[in-house]
């Protein structure tokens, strides 16, 4: 039967460095088939997979996260892509806080301006027609400051028919400014009315933060430059309340993804002070979803971003790898997986060849050495998934590994709605072999009019008998792992059993 290594060692006992090294080479080789799927595609899925596991730590406060991200952002060199998804998410959650920094800084858009009939159209065409209650966006700005500067500014105004409009019959009339040859008067603005840019009516005009709507990367490079070449105090404190009032998940699941490896990799550093799970006994079924943080907060600060990945892959994300493997591996792979996998398992494999593994680890307290546990564990997982079916053999593994079990004693089988569906099911099955097509959509249809109490006693007898061996057969149970506390199925007992055991194994490692 398969040993989980679930007793812990005397740290003093020995193995023979054969076989010892034999598990080592073994481990290795499996790591070394997981990298040779990961080479290209994989690893942007590998590092999608980290980022996610990292958005899911539950021990970061608003304030550590503000300082990760602002250590991260003040950090050299500039980060430019990083910065730019920042300053995006800001623009699209906080539009507001943004347009009062345009606002301050509205002569900056002189130049957005100039030579770009698009923009110019999209910002100043918003004259109210007749009936309408005022102009908007920066036709409210071009008219207002018109009526106030007209001596200085009237005679740059462009009109579209013969003759132009007097402001007094333009105060009487508002919606004559639909007239206005918008594009020749702002290049006119642009050239004779310098004032206009930075007036307040055009600052005014930029306050809700809308104009980023026209061109964002415009605004992103703005704020760049405002923040890195004129440390612009008010850009930083907005940033600084952004970071604190966003989740540390939002913020990670779409900015971590943007780094460069290295600069993710100086972040995953600049973590480790802040994660603080607990390798406690009475945490045990909270932390088997916390194991990147158990493996950040515990391993010293010589990490390799390879080594993450792996490690994040095989302990945390044991069932998508698998499924990566499976979709993606040539056969040849998948054969060698499996091999390895077997030859790692077999109960036929020393049980103390792996305590001299754990003494290494205890006494390294590495990424490398950690990697060989986590590659364990999923040795375990694939192990499990492909070599156990019944009942009897989860509780022989049970029973061998001293983990105490109950059989659940919830039988969905007693659920009326579900009972009929697989009942229907189940006569499909048969009438469908031996029907045809014509007969079979006929008796569908009456069976949708079945009612639970429409079964005579033998069709009843029969669904329950079908769902009870089922239920025999798969199984559901109540470990000692969780304290009791989850009824366990066989599709998930293989991730939760591998986890448990990476669990165990650093709790021994780290509280020694």
């Amino acid at each position: 039967m398969l040993q989980l290594f679930l007793s812990q060692p005397s740290w003093k006992e020995n193995a023979t460095d054969e076989s010892v090294e034999q598990r080592k080479a073994l481990l290795n080789e499996l790591e070394s088939v997981i990298w040779s799927l990961m080479l290209v595609e994989g690893r942007s899925e590998c590092r999608l997979w980290l980022c996610n596991a990292v958005a899911e730590m539950r021990s970061i406060t608003p304030r550590d996260q503000r300082e990760l991200f602002m250590t991260l952002l003040r950090s050299k060199p500039l980060k430019q892509p990083f910065v730019g998804q920042l300053l995006q998410f800001l623009f699209q959650k906080e539009p507001q806080k943004a347009g009062l920094i345009i606002a301050k800084k509205c002569f900056l858009l002189e130049n957005f301006f100039k030579g770009n009939r698009n923009r110019i159209l999209q910002w100043f065409s918003n004259f109210a027609g007749s009936g309408y209650v005022d102009h908007t966006k920066g036709a409210k700005a071009l008219s207002q400051f018109a009526f106030v500067n007209r001596d200085i500014c009237w005679e740059e105004l462009e009109w579209k028919g013969k003759h132009g409009q007097s402001p007094a019959m333009v105060a009487t009339k508002p919606h004559y400014f639909l007239d206005l040859d918008v594009e020749r008067t702002v290049e006119n603005f642009l050239e004779y009315v310098p004032e206009f840019w930075s007036s307040k009516e055009f600052a005014e005009s930029l306050r809700d933060g809308d104009i980023l709507t026209i061109d964002n990367n415009f605004f992103i490079n703005m704020f760049v430059d405002l923040m890195y070449k004129d440390n612009l105090k008010e850009v930083w404190e907005i940033i600084d309340e952004f970071l604190i009032e966003q989740s540390f998940s939002f913020l990670c699941q779409h900015l971590l993804i943007i780094l460069e490896e290295q600069d993710l990799m100086v972040f995953l550093d600049l973590l480790q002070s802040y994660v603080k799970p607990s390798l406690q006994k009475k945490d045990c079924h909270d932390s088997l979803d916390q194991l990147l943080e158990i493996i950040l907060s515990k391993c010293d600060g010589n990490n390799s971003l390879d080594q993450l990945l792996v490690l994040n892959a095989v302990t945390t994300q044991s069932r998508q790898l698998m499924r990566y493997i499976r979709e993606e591996g040539s056969q040849e792979q998948k054969e060698k997986v499996k091999h390895v996998v077997f030859q790692i398992c077999k109960p036929t494999n020393p049980k103390d060849t792996f305590t001299p593994i754990l003494r290494e680890c205890f006494r390294r307290k590495s990424l490398e050495s950690i990697k060989w546990l986590g590659l364990q564990s999923w040795a375990f997982y694939c192990y499990l998934s492909e070599d156990f079916r019944n009942s009897s053999s989860w509780e022989n593994l049970f029973v061998c590994n001293n983990i105490s079990f109950r059989k659940s004693k919830i039988y969905p089988i007693l659920d009326h709605d579900q009972l009929l569906e697989e009942n229907e099911s189940e006569q499909d099955n048969r009438s469908a072999r031996n029907k045809r097509k014509k007969r079979q959509k006929h008796r569908k249809k009456k069976r949708r009019d079945i009612d639970f109490e429409e079964l005579n006693g033998d069709e009843f007898a029969d669904v329950i008998t079908n769902r009870l061996e089922l239920h025999s057969t798969s199984g559901d149970w109540l470990l000692s792992t969780d304290g009791y506390s989850t009824t366990w199925s066989s599709v998930d007992l293989p991730e939760h059993i591998s986890k448990y055991c990476f669990f165990t194994w650093m709790k021994w490692v780290f509280t020694e």
